[in-house]
């Protein structure tokens, strides 16, 4: 197994979302952001990121002023993902699939991405078509959230040929129920459930919100919500993906490069160990940073180089 060189954390050189949010533009994108706005000890606008509603009102007015949204909606208690962060592991994955493809960008709806658990937000599928016009297959585990996906996709015409969704009947499966024979996908991505148990999600919520206003609450209200199949799993981040890592080496020919987000590079270490038990070719480690946060990007393939050469030449005209 190969270990590739880790890169320097900060947000992607492509990622829009770089310095300060223009309230203005974001506002004029969705009025009812105006209603969450408040000023900063600068006296400059920004809003409650403590506050769920708050940080869901940007996200649909980032959305729609970036991302050439027209309908976006999530259920009450759902995840609202940070989307600065998720686009970031988009262009990563872009940028490693571009590498060796003669200087050309990875772009176009010959593409193929499978997003594993997109939840009931679709943001993946949504910033991968926005920005690279990629195809998605996007799984979960939870009927609801599947249903809010498709709601999405039926608000935005150019999502529909774009994104396909697939239940997984199997909460504890990945790949398994959800890769087809004949599916080929040029990349996986994945966000897997932090905590191994509410009580550690709860514990980490409260860290958050502490964090976030410097006050002390014993029941705090998620910033970015969540439901528990988003946030907790039996055996937390680590079990969810050493299954992950297991089951792709089920379908070694059916994915180029399958990829992890890994929350604790503490757990890095883990998951290496579970690669090593199933022999991939390569595995590259990156480091994403935004703000004082850092996550980790965990990439393997079980193709030879050679293979790789052949599946851009076969896939990729």
């Amino acid at each position: 197994m190969k270990k590739l060189k880790k890169q320097a954390p900060g947000l992607h050189k492509r990622n829009k979302h770089q310095g300060t949010y223009d309230f203005e533009a974001l506002t004029a994108a969705f009025p009812d952001l105006a209603k969450h706005l408040q000023k900063n000890p600068k006296g400059a606008d920004t809003i409650d990121f403590a506050n769920a509603e708050s940080v869901k009102a940007l996200n649909t007015a980032l959305l729609k002023s970036q991302y050439g949204i027209s309908y976006w909606d999530i259920p009450k208690n759902y995840l609202t993902p940070p989307i600065p962060g998720r686009a970031d592991y988009i262009h990563h994955m872009a940028q490693w699939l571009s590498r060796d493809n003669s200087g050309k960008l990875a772009a176009g709806s010959h593409i193929k991405c499978l997003d594993i658990g997109t939840g009931a937000s679709l943001i993946y599928p949504i910033i991968g078509v926005a920005e690279y016009d990629w195809t998605f297959v996007a799984s979960d585990i939870d009927p609801k959230s599947i249903a809010s996906a498709q709601k999405i996709i039926d608000g935005n015409p150019h999502l529909k040929d774009r994104v396909e969704l697939r239940m997984q009947q199997e909460p504890t499966d990945t790949l398994y129920g959800v890769l087809q024979p004949k599916d080929r996908f040029d990349v996986v991505i994945c966000n897997p459930p932090f905590h191994s148990s509410a009580e550690e999600a709860l514990e980490a919520s409260t860290r958050k919100v502490r964090n976030l206003t410097g006050k002390h609450i014993k029941q705090p209200k998620l910033n970015f919500a969540g439901m528990p199949n988003e946030l907790w799993c039996e055996g937390g981040e680590v079990q969810f993906i050493q299954n992950y890592v297991r089951q792709s080496s089920k379908f070694p020919k059916s994915c180029l490069w399958y990829s992890t987000l890994v929350s604790r590079d503490s757990h890095v270490k883990s998951v290496y160990q579970a690669l090593s038990n199933y022999q991939p070719e390569q595995v590259q480690s990156i480091q994403m940073g935004q703000g004082n946060k850092v996550s980790r990007l965990v990439t393997w393939t079980f193709q030879t180089p050679e293979q790789q050469k052949q599946w851009r030449l076969n896939r990729w005209k």
